[in-house]
């Protein structure tokens, strides 16, 4: 129990929180409280932008909790948009670009074009 506590400590001293991902509150999209893409795309974007990320370390920098990421990631690999490979103790997470963005409205666009817009650009 003891190294359990531990880790919590550690844990809320690297991310300043009791547990939970900290949001950036200075920036203009945190006061409104919505942003133009989902956390499903974020995480997206950062697992095609980094593809050895830490789940963790994911929820931190999207703003939600880890496991939101884990349920985001398990959604994003039954929809075939992404593949994990294990590598030892670690993931590695490989996008598939040319499916399609799942909404009609721009379902006619591939992944690549979102993360060429986004990350890319």
């Amino acid at each position: 129990m003891a190294s359990k506590q531990r880790t919590v400590e550690r844990t809320r001293a690297r991310t300043g929180t009791r547990g939970k991902a900290r949001i950036d509150r200075s920036s203009p999209q945190a006061e409104r409280g919505w942003t133009f893409l989902s956390n499903h795309a974020h995480v997206l974007l950062l697992l095609a932008k980094e593809p050895e990320i830490l789940l963790r370390d994911a929820a931190i920098r999207v703003g939600i909790t880890e496991r939101a990421v884990q349920r985001i990631v398990a959604d994003l690999e039954q929809g075939r948009y992404i593949e994990r490979e294990r590598f030892g103790r670690r993931n590695r997470y490989k996008v598939h670009l040319e499916l399609p963005l799942r909404h009609p409205i721009e379902a006619h666009r591939k992944i690549a074009s979102l993360i060429a817009l986004v990350i890319d650009g």
